[in-house]
C-alpha cells in the first residue's frame, strides 16, 4: 500500500427534503450568489422555485447563469467568470449533476485568476484560489460534488480536458434522492456507469497488498450492478435511488484510491469520444471501458480474476483462467447493454474517421493510464476494439 493524504472537506447533507436547507448552508459564505444550472428540469419539477424561495428568505442577492449542457462548454464558464467579477460574487451554486458542478468549478477557479482559465486546463499552472461553491445535485454521475476535478469542453478545436485542486472543491453537498425521481431511464443507466467507471479505474493498479480498498471497491461496484436495474423499473424507488446517490459520492471523493495509484486511461480515452462527438460521459465509458479491458487484461491477469469471480460471480475455471477473466469482461459488458447503454461505437453511430485525431489528442501530454501505460498507437487499438 502506497502512503497518501485524504482529507474531503465537503459537508454533505443527504436525504428527504434537505434542499430546505440551501438558504442558511448559502449564507454561511456571503450574500451574493451565481445560481448555476442546466436547462428547464428544475423548473419543471419545482426545484428553482423552492432553491430561489429559500435564498431570499436569507437575503441573498441572486444572479443567474443558466444553459449548461453535457460536456460543459468553455464558453459559458467564461460568461460566469464575468459575472462573478463584475457583481464580485460571494459564492456559486450548483443545481444538477456533474456538468452544471463541474462547469461552476471552472467558473470559481476563473473569478479569482487575472489570465485565462484554459490555462488550468492546459497545466500552465496549479488552482490555487477559488470562490467558494455549494452544491444541490440532481444527477448522481459525476462524483463533482464532493472531488477536487473539473472537466470542461474548449469549442475552439473541441478539446476535452480536466483539472484540479483542494480549492474547487465544494463546500456543501445537498443531495435529496427524491430530486433524481424524474431522471430518464438513459441518463439514470449513463450516470450509473460513471460510477462504476470511477471505481474502476482506482480498482486496476499495480499496487499490491491493499485489500482493503479492493473489497471497499468490489462492494461498491455490487451495489451498483443490484441497484440501477431496480431504479430503471421502478424511478420512484427511494432506497435504491439513496444507494446509487451515495455511491455516486463515495466512488469519486477519492476514499477508495487510498493506498495505490488508479489507471484513468479509459476516461481520458473516452473524453475525447464526448469532447468531438457530444455523447453522454456514461455511454461512452460503457463503450470504452470493455474496449480497454481486452487490450489490457494479460497485464495482471489475476486482477481481472479476482474483478470477474468477486463482483461478476464468475465461477473460476481451472482449466482455463484466462477465460474466467475473460467472462467477466463478458458480463460487464452484458449488464452494460441490459440497462440500455450501447457498448460499441456502432452502437452509438460513430465511425472510425477519427481515431488517429482521438488519439493524438489523448496523448498530447504523454503517454495514457498507469496500469498499462498507452500511447497513441494503443488507443487507436482501444478505439477499433470498441468498433
Amino acid at each position: 500500500m502506497l502512503n497518501f493524504d485524504f482529507q474531503n472537506k465537503t459537508e454533505i447533507i443527504f436525504g428527504k427534503n434537505t434542499e430546505e436547507r440551501v438558504g442558511v448552508e448559502t449564507a454561511k459564505y456571503g450574500k451574493k450568489v451565481l445560481l448555476h444550472y442546466g436547462g428547464g428540469s428544475i423548473k419543471k419539477s419545482g426545484l428553482y422555485d423552492r432553491v430561489i424561495a429559500e435564498l431570499k428568505n436569507n437575503n441573498i442577492e441572486i444572479f443567474e447563469l443558466n444553459n449548461v449542457k453535457p460536456n460543459p462548454r468553455l464558453s459559458l464558464v467564461n460568461e460566469g467568470i464575468k459575472i462573478c467579477k463584475e457583481n464580485n460574487i460571494d459564492i456559486i451554486l450548483a443545481v444538477g449533476g456533474g456538468s452544471v458542478i463541474d462547469s461552476a468549478k471552472a467558473i470559481a477557479a476563473g473569478a479569482k485568476y487575472d489570465g485565462d482559465v484554459w490555462d488550468f486546463f492546459l497545466k500552465k499552472l496549479l488552482v490555487t484560489d477559488a470562490l467558494p461553491i455549494g452544491v444541490i445535485l440532481t444527477i448522481p454521475a459525476a462524483g463533482s460534488e464532493s472531488s477536487s476535478g473539473s472537466v470542461i469542453t474548449n469549442e475552439n478545436g473541441w478539446y476535452k480536458k480536466s483539472f484540479g485542486g483542494d480549492v474547487i472543491r465544494p463546500k456543501f453537498a445537498i443531495m435529496n434522492p427524491e430530486l433524481t425521481y424524474t431522471l430518464p431511464a438513459y441518463q439514470t443507466a449513463a450516470g450509473g456507469v460513471d460510477i462504476m467507471a470511477h471505481v474502476m479505474e482506482r480498482y486496476f493498479t499495480n499496487e499490491p497488498n491493499v485489500d482493503f480498498t479492493d473489497r471497499l471497491c468490489e462492494a461498491t461496484l455490487k451495489t451498483m450492478i443490484v441497484n440501477i436495474p431496480k431504479a430503471l423499473k421502478n424511478p420512484t424507488d427511494y432506497n435504491s435511488r439513496a444507494e446509487i446517490m451515495w455511491a455516486s459520492t463515495i466512488a469519486h471523493n477519492n476514499l477508495l484510491g487510498t493506498g495505490r495509484l488508479g489507471d484513468w486511461a479509459s476516461h481520458n480515452i473516452e473524453h475525447e469520444l464526448s469532447g468531438i462527438y457530444d455523447i453522454a460521459h456514461g455511454a461512452g465509458l460503457a463503450i470504452i471501458f470493455p474496449a480497454w479491458m481486452k487490450y489490457v487484461y494479460k497485464h495482471n491477469m489475476e486482477k481481472f480474476i479476482q474483478f470477474a469471480t468477486r463482483v461478476w460471480n464468475v465461477e473460476y475455471d481451472y482449466n482455463s483462467p484466462e477465460e474466467t477473466a475473460l467472462e467477466g469482461i463478458r458480463k460487464m459488458t452484458s449488464f452494460f447493454k441490459e440497462i440500455g447503454m450501447p457498448v460499441t461505437l456502432e452502437d452509438a453511430g460513430i465511425n472510425n474517421e477519427k481515431f488517429e485525431e482521438m488519439a493524438s489528442k489523448a496523448t498530447e501530454f504523454g503517454p495514457q493510464g498507469n496500469f498499462v501505460k498507452l500511447n497513441k498507437q494503443d488507443i487507436v487499438e482501444i478505439y477499433k476494439l470498441a468498433e
